[in-house]
């Protein structure tokens, strides 16, 4: 397990050391032919996260362009709910910065779940451009972690863990239950995975999912992965 713990005083600079580390990585991209793909999540802090981005990334809209963006996790409710993760997205993040339509690749909610999974692999599979063991690597996965150390909604006592499908439907413990979820395969590939972990209330779950041998769903994360960037404003 090799993860990297980055502490801050509060989920404000959180959010916006975040937005600026992501705005140079994109600001340093020679290359703005070939897509860059990214996968967000949702949560509290999250929409912080992109209200920060657009703030300080609004000069600079050449920085997204070819900027690809799918997701972790989605609700199963149309795109306009108030549990919809896209929605909050397109609010804080896709309308102030102008993100045109085919950058954004949402996870269809409204949507039968398996239909909506293969579609969202397929676009993903013709978008990324480089692939490990037969998997399309995301440049960039932002995850958060809940109160049990659930990411994306991959959560504990998940009897499919081992499912290879790179986005799976799943019943969640908290309404609304049906969800689509990124699976494991997915960001164990993945070039970078950035969590966000915020909350005084998460600090038994982080602390258990950095320890050696970890079996919670963020610590499976590090644990298949040769580097995993933290993000905490809570000690482990």
């Amino acid at each position: 397990m090799a993860y990297e713990l980055i502490s801050f005083p509060n989920d404000d600079a959180l959010a916006n050391a975040v937005a600026e580390r992501w705005l140079k990585v994109l600001a340093k991209r020679h290359d703005r032919v070939a897509p860059y793909t990214v996968a967000l999540s949702g949560g509290r802090v999250a929409q912080k996260f992109f209200a920060a981005v657009a703030a300080k990334g609004s000069g600079n809209l050449e920085w997204f362009i070819n900027v690809h963006f799918f997701w972790a996790d989605e609700r199963c409710v149309p795109p306009d709910h108030a549990d919809s993760n896209y929605r909050v997205a397109e609010a804080e993040l896709f309308a102030p910065l102008k993100i045109p339509a085919f950058q954004i690749h949402r996870l269809r909610g409204e949507t039968e779940p398996t239909i909506a999974g293969e579609q969202a692999g397929r676009e993903l599979q013709e978008t990324a451009t480089g692939k490990l063991q037969g998997v399309p690597q995301l440049d960039l996965v932002f995850l958060g972690m809940g109160e049990d150390a659930h990411v994306a909604s991959l959560f504990p006592g998940d009897q499919d863990k081992e499912n290879p499908a790179w986005f799976r439907p799943v019943i969640g413990p908290k309404p609304p239950p049906q969800r689509l979820t990124m699976g494991y395969s997915l960001l164990a590939q993945a070039k970078e995975v950035w969590v966000l972990a915020s909350g005084k209330a998460k600090a038994d779950a982080l602390k258990d999912s950095v320890a050696e041998g970890s079996t919670t769903p963020l610590g499976r994360v590090l644990a298949s992965r040769g580097k995993t960037l933290v993000f905490s404003d809570v000690a482990a």
